[in-house]
């Protein structure tokens, strides 16, 4: 590079330039260099590397593309050549050796932060992204290589080794474990969250005291974010996801069913046993006729409720949407002031939230009409009309 300087110079002098006139010249023609070589690179090199992106096999270089690698790198030309160039500017050589190195240093955080952002997305069209995300690694990489660039940038500016920078920030390391308190205990949180399969990416999670209750959309080294069934987004600290405690239905995912256990509530004044003339009449249900005759052939007497139960229990059993490979039960529960609550208590086919609401409709449906068919009244508040015919009572 001396060599093509003093080439300059020399033919300055045989052209009749002064000394200053013939730095001045150089001055701008590295100044015209870095522009043309800007241009050059930009708007030939960058569209050719483009277009083979779009035309090739590989869908890699398209993440790369999207994320502006390919043009923070060719950001880096210009300063670099104005670098070389930096002995024509005599006196203020240090000054642009300094402000290029800086500006070269900075461009190069920026195409780190560019890669690695690429490899995330690479690696998310992988399923196991899903189970393993690496985005919480990678910002640690960041912090990593972005603190190792900034102490070199300040040992440049202030002219100082950087290992005398780095023996003042053992002084400091309390001020810094402050500072990035929550980048630690989130990398602690996200190792924990990995090793242990707490929490995947797609994960429908419940965290009430965050207000959290939909899908994880994103984990990064020091939150996750749930996307709410009503759109809204809940932002949570990593570590509050490891240090308090949340609902996740992955389970009931993979187990491809979903559980229903609702109950209603019987009014118990309409609770009585059955007569003939009710057993008779209960005869005529094809569910219920083998389970009658077993029972008075026992000499037991029957209750309207528990036939009630007997007949949920067999149309439970034979509803093709409930799976017969999971608990399948009606039980009676403790008697409330409110009556006595039958549930039901099963799983359905599928994890599709509305084929499982219209599956547990359905069933619902059913009881809540044939009820009535037993004797039974169902509880319920009363209301403004039921005072009012009360009162004509």
């Amino acid at each position: 590079m001396e060599y093509i300087i003093e080439s300059l110079n020399n033919l300055g002098e045989s052209f009749g330039f002064s000394e200053i006139g013939t730095r001045f010249s150089i001055i701008i023609l590295v100044f015209l260099l870095a522009i043309i070589v800007n241009f050059i690179v930009k708007k030939i090199i960058l569209k050719i590397v483009y277009n083979n992106t779009e035309r090739n096999r590989f869908k890699w270089d398209e993440f790369f593309k999207n994320r502006k690698v390919f043009s923070r790198i060719a950001n880096l030309i210009p300063p670099l050549i104005i670098f070389l160039f930096s002995p024509v500017f005599n006196n203020l050589q240090s000054f642009v050796e300094k402000a290029t190195s800086t500006y070269i240093y900075f461009m190069i955080i920026l195409v780190f932060d560019a890669t690695l952002n690429a490899l995330n997305d690479i690696y998310r069209t992988y399923d196991v992204s899903r189970e393993k995300p690496i985005k919480s690694y990678l910002q640690v990489l960041k912090i990593v290589i972005f603190s190792f660039i900034s102490i070199i940038i300040i040992s440049n500016l202030i002219d100082k080794s950087p290992m005398l920078i780095l023996s003042g920030l053992g002084v400091m390391s309390a001020v810094l474990m402050l500072i990035f308190k929550d980048a630690i205990l989130g990398l602690v949180a996200g190792i924990q969250l990995a090793t242990n399969e707490m929490l995947q990416i797609g994960d429908w999670i419940e965290m009430p005291q965050h207000g959290a209750d939909g899908d994880v959309i994103d984990i990064s080294l020091t939150t996750a974010k749930i996307r709410n069934f009503d759109n809204t987004v809940t932002t949570i600290p990593s570590y509050s996801l490891v240090s308090s405690s949340f609902k996740n239905w992955r389970g009931m995912k993979e187990s491809g069913a979903r559980r229903i256990k609702r109950s209603i509530l019987i009014d118990v004044h309409s609770v009585f046993f059955l007569d003939n003339e009710w057993i008779e009449k209960m005869k005529k249900k094809e569910l219920l006729k083998e389970y009658i005759n077993e029972k008075i052939n026992e000499n037991v007497k029957l209750t309207n409720i528990g036939t009630f139960r007997i007949y949920l229990e067999k149309y439970i059993y034979q509803n093709k949407r409930i799976r017969d490979d999971m608990t399948r039960m009606v039980r009676q529960l403790s008697p409330t002031e409110k009556g006595v609550p039958v549930e039901i208590y099963a799983f359905a086919d599928t994890t599709v939230w509305t084929e499982y609401e219209k599956i547990q409709s359905d069933i619902f449906d059913h009881v809540l009409a044939v009820t009535e068919e037993f004797g039974l009244k169902t509880y319920q508040d009363l209301s403004g009309n039921d005072l009012k015919n009360i009162g004509k009572e």
